[in-house]
């Protein structure tokens, strides 16, 4: 068996978390101290609105400029119903989507200070996944207005429990870690079961479970749309307490903060983001891991950085593979979890062969 050394992940990690200095930066620092971070953050807004026209723009059903245009802004145009019925809601769902998972990986690996955690990691997806498959073999539900209760309370529960097994008020992060890894496992053997029993529900869910926007309805990005915001502004509110804590909790404490109150918060910010997203999209993987570590090494540590960055360019990731599985698999598309697992798959690789591994 292989495993991962916990001193060598401890100390590659731990060293690319904040300072004291970072952490509670000094007053009157001087604003060119920002400058390259902000202009940086202007570079990938500017870089996402480019793949938003891409990701209207382009499908498997070729459309020229003018099309897309006029579909855009004329409803009674041959193109309107691609554009506005299908191209524009599956855009704003991966947009909103890839904002919830990108923050909610950002969150989960400053949490359990693990560069090797997910969305998924602490069972919150598999949460949701388990509740969005009872109502749909069950309760036959088949809307997202419908579901995306369940999922709700789904990802809310096994957050509970997780924090509950972890270790409540006690919580650390390798115990919330392994507490995670077992619901996880134990819940999509629940789904995986719950589909292969019914027939029916296999049919419905087989394209979900991969993750697609390919389903998206305006209903489903605006039912979703209050959840995200929620998440992210508790998200973005956590950036300085989360900092302080990646010190260790004693350090933390000094610094004001409370570590299980920050922690219950942040797992509150993650079933918010993970839960929407999941019952929209399905369990998209590795969105939540990569961008993390691509921003780190763009802004440094500092989650005020990290957050907003995490925000723009996890979109520009899902959506970029979106575009490409519609490109590739035209006059079908390939599903958008398919793309992101081919494309994390080389990364996750390459991360793991940077940490000293030992066999037991």
């Amino acid at each position: 068996m292989v495993v991962t050394q916990s001193s060598e992940v401890s100390r590659s990690f731990v060293s690319a978390q904040p300072s004291s200095e970072e952490a509670v930066p000094a007053e009157g620092t001087p604003g060119t101290r920002h400058a390259p971070r902000a202009a940086g953050l202007l570079g990938a807004v500017l870089v996402l609105l480019a793949v938003l026209v891409l990701s209207i723009g382009f499908g498997a059903r070729q459309l020229s400029v003018g099309e897309v245009w006029q579909g855009l802004f004329d409803e009674g145009s041959a193109a309107s119903t691609v554009v506005l019925d299908m191209r524009l809601p599956r855009t704003l769902l991966g947009l909103l989507a890839g904002m919830a998972l990108g923050v909610a990986g950002c969150v989960m690996q400053a949490l359990t200070r693990n560069p090797l955690a997910d969305p998924g990691l602490l069972g919150i997806n598999a949460g949701a996944s388990a509740a969005v498959a009872t109502a749909t073999a069950v309760l036959g539900m088949a809307a997202f207005e419908s579901y995306v209760w369940f999922a709700m309370g789904g990802a809310a529960a096994v957050s509970v429990l997780v924090y509950v097994v972890g270790g409540g008020r006690g919580a650390t992060p390798a115990r919330l870690t392994l507490a995670g890894a077992a619901l996880n496992a134990a819940f999509y053997s629940y789904v995986s079961a719950m589909m292969l029993l019914d027939g029916d529900s296999l049919e419905k869910m087989r394209f979900w479970t991969v993750g697609s926007l390919a389903s998206a309805q305006t209903a489903t990005w605006a039912g979703m749309l209050p959840f995200v915001a929620a998440g992210l502004l508790v998200a973005l509110a956590l950036a300085r307490p989360l900092n302080a804590l990646a010190l260790g909790d004693d350090s933390a404490r000094a610094l004001g903060a409370r570590p299980a109150q920050v922690r219950a918060l942040a797992l509150l910010a993650v079933t918010l983001l993970c839960g929407a997203a999941t019952a929209a999209c399905g369990p998209i993987v590795f969105v939540g891991l990569m961008v993390p570590h691509l921003v780190r090494s763009l802004t440094g540590p500092d989650l005020r950085w990290m957050l907003p960055y995490c925000a723009v360019l996890a979109p520009v990731l899902l959506l970029g593979a979106d575009v490409l599985g519609r490109l590739l698999g035209s006059p079908g598309e390939l599903q958008v979890g398919i793309v992101t697992a081919v494309l994390g798959g080389p990364f996750f690789l390459y991360f793991v062969r940077r940490v000293r591994m030992v066999r037991v």
